[in-house]
C-alpha cells in the first residue's frame, strides 16, 4: 500500500512570507494595512502579524489596482468600495503575459522578410 501524504492547507502566513510571495516590501504591506483599514491580520502573542488567505487576496487586489493599473490610493479605496467582492484572478498575470507575447509575435512576423518560399505543410508527407 503506497504511502499517501496528507496535504494540510495553511491558515496563516507571516508578513515576510506574504511580502516575498507578492514581491513587495514588508513596510509597503504595513502601509497598505494602515491606509485601507480592511486588512486586519491576526497577531501572535509576540505581536507578529499573521495573514489569512482573505487578507492576502485583498493585498493582491490593492497591488493590482495601485501598482499595475495606476490607481491612486484614494481611487483604489473607491474602487474596492464599489466592487468589494471582486477577486484577483490567479491567471490574470499569465493571460497578460500571453497577450503581450502574442503581440510581439505578430510584430516579429510582420517584420520578417522571407528569404525562401514558404513550404506547404501537409499531412501526406512521403514515408
Amino acid at each position: 500500500m503506497p504511502y499517501k501524504e496528507k496535504t494540510v492547507e495553511r491558515l496563516y502566513w507571516s508578513i515576510g512570507e506574504v511580502a516575498e510571495q507578492m514581491g513587495v516590501n514588508t513596510s509597503l504591506i504595513r502601509y497598505w494595512e494602515k491606509e485601507f483599514g480592511m486588512i486586519r491580520p491576526k497577531r501572535t502573542g509576540r505581536g507578529d502579524r499573521m495573514y489569512t488567505s482573505k487578507d492576502i487576496d485583498l493585498l493582491k487586489r490593492i497591488k493590482l489596482l495601485v501598482k499595475e493599473q495606476g490607481f491612486t490610493l484614494q481611487g483604489a479605496r473607491e474602487q474596492m468600495r464599489r466592487e468589494p467582492a471582486a477577486e484577483v484572478a490567479p491567471s490574470a498575470p499569465h493571460e497578460e503575459v500571453r497577450q503581450r507575447l502574442l503581440r510581439i509575435r505578430s510584430q516579429l512576423l510582420a517584420l520578417a522578410v522571407p528569404t525562401e518560399p514558404a513550404l506547404a505543410i501537409t499531412d501526406d508527407l512521403p514515408k
